[in-house]
Protein backbone atom coordinates (compact mmCIF):
# COMPACT_ATOMS: atom_id res chain seq x y z
CA UNK A 1 0.00 0.00 0.00
CA UNK A 2 1.15 3.57 -0.68
CA UNK A 3 2.86 5.11 2.36
CA UNK A 4 1.17 8.40 3.13
CA UNK A 5 3.09 11.43 4.29
CA UNK A 6 2.26 12.62 7.80
CA UNK A 7 -0.26 15.40 7.56
CA UNK A 8 0.92 18.99 7.96
CA UNK A 9 -2.49 20.65 7.81
CA UNK A 10 -1.90 22.59 11.02
CA UNK A 11 0.89 24.53 9.28
CA UNK A 12 -1.55 26.78 7.43
CA UNK A 13 -5.16 27.07 8.48
CA UNK A 14 -5.71 29.90 5.99
CA UNK A 15 -5.71 27.44 3.08
CA UNK A 16 -8.70 25.21 2.30
CA UNK A 17 -8.39 21.83 4.01
CA UNK A 18 -9.35 19.92 0.85
CA UNK A 19 -6.51 21.60 -1.03
CA UNK A 20 -3.91 20.81 1.63
CA UNK A 21 -5.09 17.19 1.81
CA UNK A 22 -4.91 16.85 -1.99
CA UNK A 23 -1.34 18.15 -2.05
CA UNK A 24 -0.20 15.83 0.75
CA UNK A 25 -1.82 12.85 -0.94
CA UNK A 26 -0.40 13.93 -4.31
CA UNK A 27 3.11 13.88 -2.81
CA UNK A 28 2.56 10.35 -1.50
CA UNK A 29 1.22 9.14 -4.86
CA UNK A 30 4.05 10.62 -6.92
CA UNK A 31 6.69 9.50 -4.41
CA UNK A 32 5.48 5.91 -4.13
CA UNK A 33 7.92 3.05 -4.66
CA UNK A 34 7.96 1.27 -8.03
CA UNK A 35 5.64 -1.72 -7.93
CA UNK A 36 3.63 -0.39 -4.99
CA UNK A 37 -0.09 -1.30 -5.06
CA UNK A 38 -2.24 1.10 -7.05
CA UNK A 39 -5.43 0.77 -4.99
CA UNK A 40 -5.99 3.51 -2.39
CA UNK A 41 -7.74 3.05 0.95
CA UNK A 42 -11.39 4.00 1.25
CA UNK A 43 -12.50 7.61 1.64
CA UNK A 44 -13.26 6.90 5.30
CA UNK A 45 -9.78 5.54 6.04
CA UNK A 46 -8.10 8.42 4.22
CA UNK A 47 -10.26 10.95 6.05
CA UNK A 48 -9.28 9.35 9.36
CA UNK A 49 -5.59 9.45 8.41
CA UNK A 50 -5.67 13.16 7.60
CA UNK A 51 -8.06 14.10 10.38
CA UNK A 52 -10.69 15.65 8.10
CA UNK A 53 -14.30 14.94 7.19
CA UNK A 54 -15.27 12.47 4.46
CA UNK A 55 -16.70 15.41 2.49
CA UNK A 56 -13.33 17.20 2.59
CA UNK A 57 -11.58 13.99 1.58
CA UNK A 58 -13.99 13.53 -1.32
CA UNK A 59 -13.24 17.02 -2.59
CA UNK A 60 -9.48 16.38 -2.35
CA UNK A 61 -9.82 13.14 -4.32
CA UNK A 62 -11.88 14.95 -6.95
CA UNK A 63 -8.99 17.37 -7.45
CA UNK A 64 -6.55 14.48 -7.99
CA UNK A 65 -9.02 12.80 -10.35
CA UNK A 66 -9.27 16.00 -12.41
CA UNK A 67 -5.49 16.10 -12.56
CA UNK A 68 -5.40 12.56 -13.95
CA UNK A 69 -3.52 11.03 -11.03
CA UNK A 70 -6.32 8.72 -9.88
CA UNK A 71 -9.48 7.07 -11.21
CA UNK A 72 -12.58 6.24 -9.16
CA UNK A 73 -14.85 3.28 -9.82
CA UNK A 74 -18.16 2.65 -8.15
CA UNK A 75 -18.00 -0.42 -5.87
CA UNK A 76 -14.40 -1.17 -6.93
CA UNK A 77 -12.62 1.73 -5.24
CA UNK A 78 -10.04 4.40 -6.07
CA UNK A 79 -6.87 3.60 -8.02
CA UNK A 80 -3.67 5.43 -8.88
CA UNK A 81 -3.30 5.83 -12.64
CA UNK A 82 -0.23 3.81 -13.75
CA UNK A 83 0.49 6.40 -16.45
CA UNK A 84 0.39 9.36 -14.05
CA UNK A 85 3.41 11.57 -14.60
CA UNK A 86 4.84 14.21 -12.30
CA UNK A 87 6.52 16.36 -14.94
CA UNK A 88 3.71 18.91 -15.06
CA UNK A 89 3.39 22.53 -13.97
CA UNK A 90 5.75 24.09 -11.46
CA UNK A 91 3.06 24.97 -8.93
CA UNK A 92 3.48 27.68 -6.30
CA UNK A 93 0.30 27.03 -4.37
CA UNK A 94 0.91 27.95 -0.79
CA UNK A 95 1.63 24.81 1.25
CA UNK A 96 4.70 22.83 2.26
CA UNK A 97 3.11 19.67 0.86
CA UNK A 98 2.69 21.40 -2.51
CA UNK A 99 6.47 21.82 -2.66
CA UNK A 100 7.01 18.20 -1.63
CA UNK A 101 4.53 17.03 -4.25
CA UNK A 102 6.18 19.01 -7.02
CA UNK A 103 9.56 17.43 -6.29
CA UNK A 104 8.31 13.86 -5.77
CA UNK A 105 7.78 10.99 -8.16
CA UNK A 106 11.06 11.03 -10.03
CA UNK A 107 14.22 8.95 -9.88
CA UNK A 108 16.93 10.92 -8.09
CA UNK A 109 20.71 10.58 -8.46
CA UNK A 110 22.99 12.26 -5.94
CA UNK A 111 25.71 13.97 -7.98
CA UNK A 112 27.75 15.05 -5.00
CA UNK A 113 27.85 16.95 -1.72
CA UNK A 114 30.36 18.80 0.40
CA UNK A 115 31.17 21.79 2.56
CA UNK A 116 32.28 25.02 0.94
CA UNK A 117 32.04 28.82 1.07
CA UNK A 118 28.57 30.34 0.89
CA UNK A 119 28.21 31.78 -2.66
CA UNK A 120 28.13 35.56 -2.71
CA UNK A 121 24.66 35.69 -4.27
CA UNK A 122 23.27 33.64 -1.37
CA UNK A 123 25.19 35.31 1.47
CA UNK A 124 22.16 37.40 2.47
CA UNK A 125 20.34 34.21 3.51
CA UNK A 126 23.15 32.98 5.77
CA UNK A 127 24.57 36.14 7.41
CA UNK A 128 26.01 34.14 10.31
CA UNK A 129 27.81 31.56 8.15
CA UNK A 130 30.92 31.54 6.00
CA UNK A 131 30.47 27.89 4.95
CA UNK A 132 27.49 25.66 4.24
CA UNK A 133 26.92 22.15 2.87
CA UNK A 134 25.88 21.89 -0.78
CA UNK A 135 23.99 18.94 -2.29
CA UNK A 136 23.61 18.42 -6.05
CA UNK A 137 21.03 16.01 -7.46
CA UNK A 138 19.73 15.04 -10.89
CA UNK A 139 16.13 13.90 -11.33
CA UNK A 140 14.92 11.63 -14.13
CA UNK A 141 11.51 10.46 -15.29
CA UNK A 142 10.96 7.01 -13.76
CA UNK A 143 9.47 5.59 -16.96
CA UNK A 144 11.71 7.04 -19.69
CA UNK A 145 14.93 7.78 -17.80
CA UNK A 146 14.89 11.26 -19.35
CA UNK A 147 16.44 13.97 -17.15
CA UNK A 148 13.83 16.51 -16.09
CA UNK A 149 15.61 18.83 -13.66
CA UNK A 150 18.67 19.16 -11.49
CA UNK A 151 18.85 20.76 -8.06
CA UNK A 152 21.37 22.44 -5.79
CA UNK A 153 20.58 22.74 -2.07
CA UNK A 154 22.60 24.81 0.37
CA UNK A 155 21.97 23.66 3.96
CA UNK A 156 23.18 24.81 7.36
CA UNK A 157 26.08 22.56 8.55
CA UNK A 158 24.46 21.60 11.87
CA UNK A 159 21.44 20.26 9.97
CA UNK A 160 23.47 18.62 7.22
CA UNK A 161 25.18 16.44 9.81
CA UNK A 162 21.80 14.80 10.52
CA UNK A 163 20.86 14.12 6.88
CA UNK A 164 20.97 10.54 5.60
CA UNK A 165 22.15 10.57 1.97
CA UNK A 166 19.88 7.64 1.16
CA UNK A 167 16.90 9.79 2.12
CA UNK A 168 17.97 12.36 -0.49
CA UNK A 169 17.71 9.69 -3.18
CA UNK A 170 14.10 8.98 -2.15
CA UNK A 171 12.66 12.27 -0.95
CA UNK A 172 12.85 16.02 -1.68
CA UNK A 173 15.04 18.06 0.66
CA UNK A 174 11.94 19.75 2.11
CA UNK A 175 10.57 16.40 3.24
CA UNK A 176 13.96 15.25 4.58
CA UNK A 177 14.38 18.38 6.69
CA UNK A 178 10.80 18.30 7.98
CA UNK A 179 10.16 14.59 8.52
CA UNK A 180 13.62 13.05 9.02
CA UNK A 181 15.67 15.86 10.59
CA UNK A 182 12.74 17.36 12.49
CA UNK A 183 12.97 20.99 11.34
CA UNK A 184 9.76 22.90 12.06
CA UNK A 185 9.30 24.69 8.75
CA UNK A 186 7.32 27.93 8.94
CA UNK A 187 7.39 29.09 5.32
CA UNK A 188 9.06 28.76 1.92
CA UNK A 189 9.59 31.73 -0.38
CA UNK A 190 9.54 30.77 -4.07
CA UNK A 191 10.85 32.54 -7.15
CA UNK A 192 10.66 31.27 -10.74
CA UNK A 193 12.63 32.89 -13.57
CA UNK A 194 13.03 32.16 -17.28
CA UNK A 195 16.68 31.54 -18.17
CA UNK A 196 18.83 30.02 -20.90
CA UNK A 197 20.65 26.75 -20.30
CA UNK A 198 24.33 27.21 -19.45
CA UNK A 199 26.83 24.50 -20.48
CA UNK A 200 26.47 22.52 -17.23
CA UNK A 201 22.66 22.58 -17.28
CA UNK A 202 22.55 21.72 -20.99
CA UNK A 203 24.77 18.67 -20.39
CA UNK A 204 22.90 17.42 -17.32
CA UNK A 205 19.41 17.88 -18.79
CA UNK A 206 20.43 16.79 -22.31
CA UNK A 207 19.10 19.92 -23.99
CA UNK A 208 20.75 22.29 -26.50
CA UNK A 209 22.94 25.05 -25.13
CA UNK A 210 20.95 28.27 -24.51
CA UNK A 211 17.61 26.45 -24.69
CA UNK A 212 14.91 27.82 -22.32
CA UNK A 213 14.72 26.49 -18.76
CA UNK A 214 12.75 27.43 -15.64
CA UNK A 215 15.00 28.42 -12.76
CA UNK A 216 13.32 27.93 -9.37
CA UNK A 217 14.69 29.30 -6.10
CA UNK A 218 13.10 28.18 -2.83
CA UNK A 219 14.19 29.69 0.49
CA UNK A 220 13.06 27.63 3.50
CA UNK A 221 12.67 29.21 6.95
CA UNK A 222 12.24 27.52 10.32
CA UNK A 223 9.85 28.73 13.02
CA UNK A 224 12.47 31.15 14.41
CA UNK A 225 12.71 32.88 11.02
CA UNK A 226 16.15 31.47 10.25
CA UNK A 227 16.95 30.23 6.73
CA UNK A 228 17.73 26.51 6.87
CA UNK A 229 17.91 25.66 3.15
CA UNK A 230 18.15 27.43 -0.19
CA UNK A 231 17.18 25.29 -3.18
CA UNK A 232 17.99 26.18 -6.78
CA UNK A 233 16.29 23.87 -9.26
CA UNK A 234 16.74 23.96 -13.04
CA UNK A 235 13.69 22.59 -14.92
CA UNK A 236 13.59 21.67 -18.59
CA UNK A 237 11.50 24.28 -20.36
CA UNK A 238 9.95 21.69 -22.69
CA UNK A 239 8.62 19.62 -19.78
CA UNK A 240 7.38 22.20 -17.28
CA UNK A 241 5.26 25.31 -17.13
CA UNK A 242 4.58 27.88 -14.42
CA UNK A 243 1.23 27.81 -12.65
CA UNK A 244 -0.25 29.85 -9.78
CA UNK A 245 -3.68 29.26 -8.23
CA UNK A 246 -5.38 31.96 -6.16
CA UNK A 247 -8.18 30.82 -3.87
CA UNK A 248 -11.03 33.32 -3.49
CA UNK A 249 -12.78 33.73 -0.14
Amino acid sequence: MTTFAPDSLALNRKLPLWYQVSQSLRASILGRSPGAPLRLPTEERLAEHYGVSVLTMRQALKELENEGLISRHRRRGTFIEPSARSGSPVRLLGSVDAIVAQQSGEETVLLGHGTGPVPGELAEYFPDLTEAVAYRRLRRDRETGEPTNWAENLVRPELAGRIDLEDLERWPMTKVLRDAVGVRISRITDTVQARLADPETAELLQVPLLSPILHYTGVTYDESGRVVDVARIHYRGDRFSFSVTVEAD
